[in-house]
């Protein structure tokens, strides 16, 4: 909940900075024209857990294979 000015302020930061990022996302990485795997969702899904963790200060997300 957004209690005062402030905290709107930081709110409304983290969504424009949020916005860039997906549009980044959409430029760097188009939808196939043929459709989509499964692989290709879970690779997808993967480099978005990647690119949270790096927002977020945090490790990798563990994908299963090493």
């Amino acid at each position: 909940m957004i209690a005062n000015a402030i905290e709107y302020e930081r709110a409304q930061e983290e969504l424009q900075y949020l916005e860039a990022w997906l549009l980044r996302l959409q430029v760097e990485s188009p939808l196939p024209k043929k459709g989509l795997t499964r692989a290709g969702v879970r690779k997808m899904i993967a480099r978005i857990y990647d690119e949270i963790a790096v927002f977020e200060g945090n490790q990798p997300y563990p994908t299963g294979k090493q």
